[in-house]
């Protein structure tokens, strides 16, 4: 009796931690479209709720492709690719957007799905930015002010199609340097440029950090940065040597300000300013904390869904879940009464304990993954069809009920095992050779698989031998 107690405690206990777990995701879902875009906004989505995925919620999709030309020649291909997919996830992760599918296409693509966001625009700045964050010395020589004069005279920008500076810009410049851009004005001023040296002393490899700052005076958005024990001290000794010069920040080779160094910049901190918004200034600031990517990525397809085709695709699933639902439920009772019942209770208890699941993993849900979990509930049917079927024909040789459960259990137990390795086995290489959508369905077709055989052989046992504790007479199967 002790033992069942635990048996029954523990079945109890599971109910109620995955009623808790699914919870946070109940409360969300059940908001309002603008409570919850005000949420997101102040970042205070909840962390562990299961996510819709594209084809549910809409959003973007993009494709893009690592440009192979510009990475450092002693980094290798695969090494850049992964480091590359996990930038991007962090700078999506510090967004805001949850469990994001992120997958490598080929030898250099990536593809990106974004639910929720259709601005297509607001997607491509938070993924396509290198995000180089470089500190230079200006160079203020009467050589570098011949090269301005000469460029502020030019009619055209002083850089060919392929970003090369042209003839007559390149003959003037100073050995060792490199000519920028400045970022534009608020106004929309004429382009202006800067002669930086080319030696790049300090850069964002080094930040611990970065948020966004207002000034206290006009309220204008700036990005304050941190670096770590390391570059605070290359910071240091950089601007301790070049005190009285200017110092250009540049980001992706824009150079957002260049103010005078007055004194050595000591605590490895600073402020980058410039004509943002405030949301350029947040985005900005989750891209540099992410770090910068080994190369550009351009993008090459991109791809709006409209949630409308999510909302449908939602109700015709649940219609449709719900539907074979309670066929299934009806014909369980129907054809094995009593115990139809009790796997009715399983299976029931089989979809709550797959959804808390699913939410205390943040998982992503697709239709896809929707086809995993119906799967998934029908092989758990399925196992509690062939312990019935077992327990029938004990039944049929005239055993007593407390024999016949117990040995209907261990003679379907090795059919059970069976097909759920074998489809676990299936499982497995969808994960490991699919991408996207098919990895999403191998996912929740493998929980739901573990699952599936803890209720249908675990709960509706423990059913059963509390019902036995009645010493009844007959089975009703």
């Amino acid at each position: 009796m002790n033992k069942l107690h635990w048996k029954i405690g523990t079945v109890l206990g599971l109910l109620i931690l995955s009623f808790w777990l699914l919870y946070p995701s109940v409360e969300w879902y059940t908001k309002t479209a603008d409570d919850r875009a005000k949420s997101e906004a102040m970042r205070m989505r909840p962390k562990r709720i299961l996510n819709l995925g594209l084809d549910l919620k809409g959003g973007t999709h993009l494709l893009l492709e690592l440009d192979v030309e510009k990475l450092d020649k002693k980094e290798k291909l695969g090494d850049a690719m992964t480091r590359a997919i996990e930038i991007l996830r962090n700078r999506i992760d510090q967004y805001g957007v949850g469990e994001t599918p992120i997958s490598r296409q080929g030898e250099r693509w990536i593809a990106v799905d974004l639910p929720g966001i259709s601005n297509t625009e607001e997607a491509e700045n938070l993924i396509g930015k290198t995000a180089l964050l470089e500190f230079r010395l200006v160079d203020t020589s009467n050589e570098a002010q011949a090269v301005l004069s000469k460029v502020d005279g030019l009619d055209t920008p002083p850089f060919d199609k392929n970003g090369a500076l042209v003839p007559e810009i390149a003959k003037l410049m100073p050995k060792n340097t490199a000519l920028c851009k400045a970022a534009p004005g608020p106004d929309g001023d004429r382009a202006r440029y800067y002669v930086l040296n080319a030696s790049v002393p300090v850069t964002g490899a080094y930040l611990e950090s970065a948020r966004v700052e207002t000034d206290r005076q006009f309220g204008t958005p700036s990005i304050g940065f941190t670096f770590n024990k390391e570059g605070g001290k290359l910071f240091e000794n950089f601007t301790g040597a070049n005190v009285g010069k200017y110092l250009a920040i540049v980001l992706d080779g824009v150079v957002h300000s260049a103010p005078v160094i007055k004194s050595r910049i000591g605590g490895g901190s600073g402020v980058i300013e410039g004509s943002f918004s405030l949301e350029e200034a947040r985005n900005l600031a989750i891209i540099l904390r992410a770090g910068a990517l080994p190369a550009p990525v351009n993008i090459i397809e991109k791809r709006v869904v409209g949630p409308g085709l999510g909302e449908d695709s939602i109700k015709k699933g649940l219609s449709a879940s719900l539907i074979g639902f309670l066929l299934v439920v009806a014909f369980m009772v129907v054809y094995y009464k009593g115990g139809g019942f009790i796997a009715n209770i399983a299976l029931a208890l089989n979809f709550v304990f797959l959804m808390a699941a699913m939410s205390y993993f943040s998982a992503t849900l697709t239709l896809p993954g929707i086809a995993g979990m119906i799967l998934s509930l029908a092989m758990a049917i399925d196992a509690n069809v062939l312990i019935l079927e077992r327990m029938r024909e004990e039944l049929h040789l005239s055993k007593p009920v407390a024999m016949v459960i117990p040995v209907g259990y261990d003679k379907a137990w090795s059919a059970i095992l069976d097909s759920n390795v074998t489809t676990w086995i299936a499982a497995i290489f969808l994960f490991q050779f699919g991408s996207g959508p098919v990895k999403g369905f191998a996912v929740t077709l493998t929980i739901g698989l573990l699952i599936g055989m803890f209720t249908s052989v675990f709960v509706t046992r423990v059913i059963y031998e509390f019902w036995l504790t009645s010493n009844p007479k007959e089975l009703s199967i």
